[in-house]
């Protein structure tokens, strides 16, 4: 879109949920309209205030905006990297596109196989952590920074952050304050999220965050219809069925389930990798993506997600490493030796458990590196051969970060800020994206806001994770009245996870052929590969999500690279 002084163009991928309250505003200062846009409204946006209209827009979105009277080009993506933004600087230009294959297409020549990465990945499962992808010389423009390309000069400047959170403690809120300050502003969310003129759904998974989603839809729009679309792992101890039945019997919903075999994962592999465009995690991506395939078959185009909530709430096993020490750091050890024990009673934790995270949390350099090894986690497995690594200059060993923020009494919050920005959350919103574009579904996910992640990073850490252990305790009393009693009272954390064992090893015939495939890779050594993952099948050698990673990282390396 251009501007009408022509001075303007935009190439703008996203939603801006809150442009109607900008545009009013723009209007008072004198911009007129001609459509019902978002567009239109972040151009006017950006001739009006510059980079500074960034952290007052709420939604998801990734744009390379073009200055004429300057020739300049800058680059933006929103503050969580809900939408993707791939770019390279060559000799002949600057290039950027929302996915890789289409920057493949604009390229001169295919890129080579980034090796770090690569090595990261496939030993330690790490990724979409920083700038660098899986292919040489192509990066990520990372969560709330902003690039800005000199045409003049065919000069790029090194990315900025345009959101600088801070996890400074505020005193100023009672608990019972907090949630119902947390409360307003998620029904807000939940408001500006649910603006569409096309059928919307939601993804449930059954656990607190979607639950909480889904049934604040029902608060917010009492006649509005929801369609909801739910993984279900039926047999298996992990399904979250009752709790999905729960929900939907609350709300009214119409429900729609998928359950997925191994079959058709071998069946849609090849599709899902090419989708997701760089190897990734776990199985659980796959069964996403046959959620959004159901919702596409079901006529729904937007849905509203959970995503994000654990990293902003101190979700998972409840970050007790990080609050111990914080505590500690207080020169509160009465206090710490409670929550402990408090905390080891819940399900899945234990007091073992919560002195590994401690030490995890505290243990940097050679003293980290030896405890992985103890626990065995090794920086080169048989299956790696170290020699064309370290020629190369590959850093081998375990990719590890540390929170931006140093604050002392501040642990858990600097490290909500780090899986929110670094390690975690992007990789998670990457398979959310590429899955539901994949189908042409908008996926929202209406935690993510500012507003919402400045409130909660600025609270005191026992508002979110309890002296007695519990996780999200400020949301789960925002929700009080909104969402069903027994679900805010879970004290099981099941998560979005899959029968990954009882899906590959049926297969591992067609396994053990993408294995077998001669990718020439100097570093991998396939035949280690091989034997080790007989091993696996033969009950002599636990299984692993290593596994999938050999097939994820093998099948996207002889399609995209070989």
């Amino acid at each position: 879109m251009h501007s009408a002084d022509g001075r303007w163009a935009i190439v703008f991928n996203g939603e801006i949920y809150n442009y109607r309250e900008l545009r009013d505003e723009l209007r008072i200062l004198g911009h007129q309209f001609v459509s019902d846009s978002d567009t239109e409204v972040l151009l006017a946006a950006w001739a009006q205030w510059g980079a500074a209209v960034l952290p007052r827009l709420t939604g998801m979105f990734a744009f390379a905006l073009l200055d004429k009277v300057r020739g300049q080009l800058t680059c933006a993506r929103d503050a969580f990297g809900i939408k993707p933004f791939f770019y390279t600087a060559t000799e002949s230009g600057f290039f950027f596109a929302s996915e890789i294959s289409a920057l493949m297409e604009l390229l001169p020549g295919k890129p080579m196989l980034d090796w770090q990465r690569a090595y990261d990945y496939l030993v330690h499962g790490d990724y979409d952590s920083g700038p660098r992808t899986f292919f040489e010389g192509v990066s990520h423009l990372l969560p709330g920074h902003l690039l800005v390309v000199d045409l003049n000069r065919g000069q790029v400047a090194e990315s900025e952050r345009w959101w600088v959170p801070s996890i400074v403690e505020r005193h100023d809120l009672s608990f019972s304050d907090a949630a119902e300050m947390v409360r307003e502003q998620f029904l807000q969310n939940i408001r500006l999220h649910l603006r569409s003129d096309v059928p919307l759904g939601a993804a449930l998974s059954g656990g607190i965050d979607s639950s909480a989603v889904v049934c604040a839809m029902r608060h917010v729009q009492p006649g509005l219809p929801i369609k909801t679309f739910s993984y279900i792992a039926r047999g298996n101890a992990i399904s979250e069925e009752v709790w999905v039945d729960r929900v939907n019997q609350f709300v009214g919903a119409q429900s729609h389930k998928v359950v997925v075999s191994g079959e058709e994962l071998a069946s849609d592999l090849d599709d899902m990798i090419a989708v997701q465009g760089e190897p990734f995690g776990s199985t659980s991506i796959y069964a996403q993506y046959r959620v959004f395939r159901m919702a596409q078959e079901q006529g729904v185009t937007v849905t509203l997600d959970g995503q994000g909530a654990d990293e902003m709430l101190a979700g998972y096993n409840g970050y007790p490493g990080q609050r111990i020490r914080s505590l500690l750091e207080k020169g509160r050890l009465s206090e710490a030796l409670h929550f402990l024990n408090q905390w080891a009673k819940w399900p899945g934790r234990g007091y073992v458990a919560g002195a590994k995270h401690l030490v995890a949390a505290t243990a940097q350099g050679k003293l980290h590196d030896m405890l992985r090894r103890l626990g065995g986690m090794h920086d080169l497995p048989a299956w790696i051969n170290a020699e064309p690594l370290e020629a190369r200059g590959v850093i081998c060993r375990y990719p590890y970060q540390r929170p931006d923020i140093n604050e002392v009494g501040r642990r858990v919050s600097a490290e909500l800020l780090l899986s929110l920005t670094r390690r975690g959350l992007p990789a998670l919103l990457r398979h959310g994206d590429r899955n539901s574009m994949r189908f042409s579904v908008e996926s929202r996910v209406p935690f993510l806001t500012l507003d919402l992640v400045e409130l909660l990073l600025s609270l005191p850490e026992t508002y979110l994770i309890s002296r007695a252990g519990e996780t999200k305790s400020v949301f789960r009393a925002a929700m009080r009245g909104i969402v069903p009693d027994d679900i805010l009272d879970r004290r099981d954390k099941i998560g979005f996870v899959t029968p990954e064992q009882d899906w590959l090893l049926p297969m591992a015939d067609t396994v053990r052929l993408w294995l077998s495939e001669d990718l020439q890779i100097p570093f991998l050594n396939q035949a280690e590969v091989l034997r080790e993952f007989a091993l696996i099948i033969a009950g002599k050698k636990a299984f692993s999500w290593q596994v999938w990673r050999w097939i994820n990282f093998c099948r996207w390396y002889s399609r995209f690279v070989a």
